[in-house]
């Protein structure tokens, strides 16, 4: 079984972002990138199940500048066959990158894409589900456990009442949640390992995706900053502020 793991490059998440001084985005510039966590947890998983000999295969894929290597080599490192960068310096939105995700998918038909719920800069979690849309597959979204049982995969999904159980025709898309594993740490063998495993770079333009912006940015601002709280003497005091003041009462 191929296993198929999209990641992407991101501020890492321990870095304060920064709004741009012109408010067209956030400052990027001399700021540590990483993988995105949940994507993380996506190898971690797809590399688990070829452990267990249930995959034969897992291959990392990023879209974006060259700099994306750096997330495929770690990808690499931590246990994944080989990568696939879809290189171009466009902004890339869920709807292009699903899309040139299914270009990817098509080529090399794997049974089963596991991918991060959502990316910790735009936060958008469409990526997943747009990409089930266009290759027709059934998804299960924030995956907390996943097994592979004959030519099904069976995932437990976390949901607003609790836990639900669905099992999937493959090929299929899970989506990963915070819960479903602990990623490894990286050693430094594996890194150098990781060096030598192969790595394909394509462009849009090979794929036949036409990959233009269909949303525009207008501006990006911080949240504005909160005031400070009060102390109050007694519990009168603040009832009187809570109904005259605050208008919440």
């Amino acid at each position: 079984m191929k296993v198929v793991v999209p990641v992407k490059r991101v501020v890492d998440y321990n870095v304060k972002v920064r709004v741009k001084s012109d408010n067209s985005g956030v400052d990027v510039a001399n700021v540590k990138m990483s993988m995105n966590p949940f994507d993380e947890i996506a190898v971690e998983e797809a590399v688990r199940l070829k452990e267990k000999g249930v995959a034969s295969e897992v291959i990392a894929i990023s879209c974006g500048t060259s700099q994306c290597q750096e997330v495929l080599r770690t990808a690499m490192a931590i246990g994944a066959d080989r990568g696939v960068l879809v290189e171009t310096d466009a902004e890339l939105q869920p709807l292009a990158v699903a899309k040139l995700l299914k270009a990817v998918a098509d080529k090399e038909q794997p049974q089963l894409i596991i991918l991060g719920k959502q990316a910790i800069d735009d936060d958008c979690n469409q990526t997943g589900q747009m990409l089930a849309a266009l290759l027709g597959w059934p998804q299960a979204t924030f995956a907390s456990k996943v097994s592979i049982e004959g030519d099904k995969a069976v995932v437990t999904r976390e949901v607003d009442g609790g836990l639900e159980t669905v099992s999937l025709a493959m090929p299929a898309i899970v989506t990963t949640d915070l819960r479903l594993n602990e990623p490894r740490y990286v050693t430094l063998p594996n890194i150098m390992k990781a060096k030598k495993k192969p790595l394909d770079i394509v462009t849009p333009a090979n794929l036949g995706v036409d990959v233009t912006p269909r949303v525009k940015t207008l501006k990006v601002s911080e949240p504005p900053k909160r005031s400070a709280g009060i102390k109050v003497p007694d519990v009168a005091t603040l009832v009187a502020k809570l109904k005259g003041e605050a208008k919440v009462v």
